[in-house]
């Protein structure tokens, strides 16, 4: 009985010692950063919502060494840019990607909303940025491969996700430390049911509200509609919506996948006819929990 006690205790602290959550920046040294007296929120009801974002993390999963396929994905909750599915559209799916072999990272990322941002809209792709450049600063620790490391978002947050994949060419804020002279271009994307476009015609108008304000410039929406900044050296993407969605138009999907073939990316489509908007892993919808398998598939492709 002590022995399996002893077991069971070396077994937990193993499986403990492969999360961790990291601060984005150092301490005082956040970009685009006012004092405010704001307070995050987390609601931990049937999904864990964090709102009003002040410190921004990494939460870090790790599968073990033996399966470990050197591939790792950020990972970009929804919620409208208003919150975060933190649970629901991050966690869990990090604890998916670790029994595939896949090192994940939860983001927790500033909302442009937020009393404590200065240039609102700038936010969340600078805690995109950074965080990416965490994975490949932390390359060797975490037994990833800096050429495999993609970024996967859902609704919003694939919105966030594509600015990240569209919007490489310069970081959004001045380097702090080392960790800034990795690259912000990620090897691949996932979107899962995004918001792409900005374009009113289209656009989740509370996402494009939350991020950009009620009334932006045109040039502005023109600049945030990522399947307008779709070029050549755009990464591989794989891209998953359903056609009855109510929330975030499936032409959205359509139109990035237009974009990606018209520049020759390589991209994967599955557009179900069924499933809404917001199913994360789709269990217990029959087939359509399924996708998680074509994305498992595609990641292997990639390697």
């Amino acid at each position: 009985m002590r022995i399996l006690s002893i077991l069971f205790l070396f077994l937990s602290l193993s499986l403990s010692a492969q999360i961790q959550t990291l601060p984005l920046w150092p301490e005082n040294e956040m970009p685009n950063y006012q004092k405010s007296s704001e307070k995050e929120e987390i609601n931990d009801g049937d999904v864990v919502w964090i709102s009003k974002v002040q410190q921004p993390t990494l939460e870090v999963y790790l599968p073990v060494k033996q399966t470990a396929t050197g591939q790792a994905v950020l990972i970009c909750p929804g919620g409208g840019y208003a919150g975060l599915a933190y649970d629901w559209e991050g966690t869990q799916i990090a604890k998916f990607l670790n029994t595939k072999g896949i090192a994940a990272g939860v983001l927790k990322y500033r909302l442009p909303g937020s009393a404590s941002v200065k240039e609102n809209f700038k936010a969340p792709l600078q805690d995109a940025q950074r965080g990416i450049r965490m994975f490949r600063a932390n390359a060797s620790a975490w037994n990833i491969d800096k050429n495999k490391v993609g970024v996967m978002g859902f609704s919003a947050g694939g919105h966030l996700a594509s600015t990240l994949g569209t919007h490489f060419q310069d970081a959004f804020y001045s380097a702090i430390d080392s960790t800034d002279s990795e690259e912000i271009r990620p090897d691949f994307m996932v979107l899962i049911y995004p918001v792409i476009s900005m374009d009113p015609a289209i656009t989740h108008q509370g996402s494009h509200d939350n991020l950009l304000g009620k009334s932006p410039g045109k040039e502005l929406e023109k600049q945030f509609s990522n399947e307008l900044q779709v070029n050549e050296n755009t990464p591989t993407t794989f891209i998953l919506h359903a056609s009855d969605d109510g929330s975030v138009p499936v032409a959205n999907s359509l139109r990035m996948y237009s974009a990606l073939q018209k520049n020759g990316v390589k991209t994967e489509m599955h557009i179900y006819p069924e499933g809404g908007h917001g199913f994360s892993l789709a269990n217990g919808m029959y087939y359509l929990e399924n996708w998680s398998e074509r994305l498992t598939d595609w990641l292997r492709n990639l390697n």
